[in-house]
């Protein structure tokens, strides 16, 4: 007996709002819906303009919306009437599309995510050819760019590079069919979307975009040098389109310089007297450009050695590195010199972050990885490989039983693990040997 309380108290609150806006509907009759009241003393369903209906087996009602007739079934002129509107329909977009304005086009596709170009140029050659004009290389260079990519060799894959998107935080494998395949060909240098390459038996250098393949193979140097070069890379301008520069740097003073506009390499000179030869180059630090100066990192004596390919001068600075520090390199972050290194003592491994004074000319230190992180390393003999640029970093550490791929973000001080290095279609985790940090560009030719 209480339900039917419950429902009686319901019906006379919904017949006194049908007393307040009843004449709604008559205003409005084609807003006039059928509804059904549920006669409760009657047990009899009567046709109104509003009511209730109750479930069979529930004691709680829902209010009840107008009743829909079920679908008729259409004929067939209605069918190919619908039919001919949609080609119509189908006609008029393919008609907008053709008379799309040419260069609002390039710049939508200019500010699309990098990894989308490799899906891009398979469409049709239109769109293929669309990466080497002039129009969508100024559109694309003024989207700005965020993080650089990475291009890495692995101990596992030496004859096939691996390519890391932090934005997207995902591997690509790309295939760069005209490297030489009896050959191992090693990343030593970057810049505006190029990556350089050197053979192990240093001889010849390649150039190459991994987003296109766009590939050369540099003429021969007039120097043979057969033992371990630095290398480093700048730009003419601000793209690949004005030009490039590469030097070499050996440890008996020897060095050229590749200039794209000429298609040759120079001697512009000797290393001046006051650089004590040999150089004891760090080979494990990477070169560092800001502006036309390349830095090159020293073993004995601990500093930097500078040049400036615009102007020829060698500058060089001693500058003592932080005690227990072992496979350093150099970065670069903002125009400032970097310090990147494992600082280890007794069982403690920790990678520290150091900024160069230009003042004192002494390593200051800004960040370290997180105590917690660093645990993992205790007791362990862990080595470390560096990559580097525009401030952000890819840190490979390994040991013997582990393995780890971590960026640092110098901007805002940010350490985040990156997702294992897998080859296609396996399982086995790859080992960083070697790489460079680029600048993806679909647009640089090399």
């Amino acid at each position: 007996m209480e339900g039917v309380a419950v429902l009686r108290q319901l019906v006379g609150q919904i017949q006194e709002l049908w007393e307040l806006y009843g004449s709604f509907s008559l205003d409005h009759p084609h807003l006039n819906p059928r509804w059904y009241i549920l006669d409760l003393d009657n047990n009899s369903v009567e046709d109104d303009f509003c009511g209730l209906i109750m479930g069979e087996k529930s004691e709680y009602l829902n209010m009840v919306q107008a009743n829909k007739s079920p679908p008729c079934k259409r004929s067939r002129r209605e069918k190919n009437r619908e039919r001919s509107l949609v080609s119509s329909s189908t006609q008029m977009e393919q008609q907008i599309w053709k008379e799309f304005p040419e260069d609002l086009f390039e710049a939508v596709i200019a500010r699309l995510p990098i990894a989308t170009f490799f899906r891009f140029r398979s469409v049709c050659r239109k769109w293929n050819y669309l990466l080497t004009s002039n129009s969508f290389s100024q559109h694309f260079a003024e989207v700005p760019r965020v993080h650089p990519w990475f291009y890495t060799i692995t101990h596992e894959d030496v004859n096939s590079g691996a390519m890391y998107d932090p934005s997207m935080g995902k591997w690509h494998h790309p295939s760069i069919p005209f490297l030489p395949a009896k050959m191992i060909i090693l990343p030593v240098a970057s810049a505006g979307g190029l990556v350089c390459f050197l053979d192990i038996g240093h001889r010849n250098f390649y150039i190459c975009n991994p987003l296109t393949d766009s590939f050369k193979e540099l003429p021969p140097r007039s120097v043979r040098v057969w033992s371990r070069v630095a290398v480093g890379m700048i730009l003419n301008g601000n793209t690949a389109s004005s030009g490039y520069k590469i030097v070499w740097l050996g440890c008996n003073g020897d060095h050229e310089i590749y200039d794209s506009v000429q298609n040759s390499w120079t001697r512009p000179g000797i290393v001046p007297p006051s650089i004590k030869l040999p150089l004891s180059l760090n080979f494990r630090s990477q070169t560092v450009s800001i502006g036309t100066t390349l830095y090159f990192m020293r073993a004995e004596p601990d500093g930097i050695l500078s040049y400036d390919v615009a102007t020829g001068v060698w500058k060089q600075f001693i500058i003592p590195s932080p005690l227990h520090l072992t496979d350093h390199t150099l970065a670069e972050h903002k125009g400032q010199v970097m310090l990147v290194g494992l600082l280890s003592k007794n069982a403690a491994t920790c990678v520290c972050v150091w900024e160069l004074q230009k003042m004192t000319l002494l390593w200051k230190e800004v960040d370290r990885m997180p105590n917690i992180w660093c645990l993992e390393f205790y007791g362990k003999h862990v080595r470390m490989t560096c990559l580097g640029n525009r401030g952000l970093l890819m840190l490979s550490l390994r040991s013997k039983r582990m393995n780890r791929l971590i960026t640092y973000d110098m901007s805002n001080k940010q350490w985040e693990k990156v997702p294992d290095c897998m080859l296609p279609r396996g399982r086995k985790r790859q080992w960083i040997g070697c790489g460079t940090a680029f600048d993806p560009c679909p647009t640089a030719m090399a």
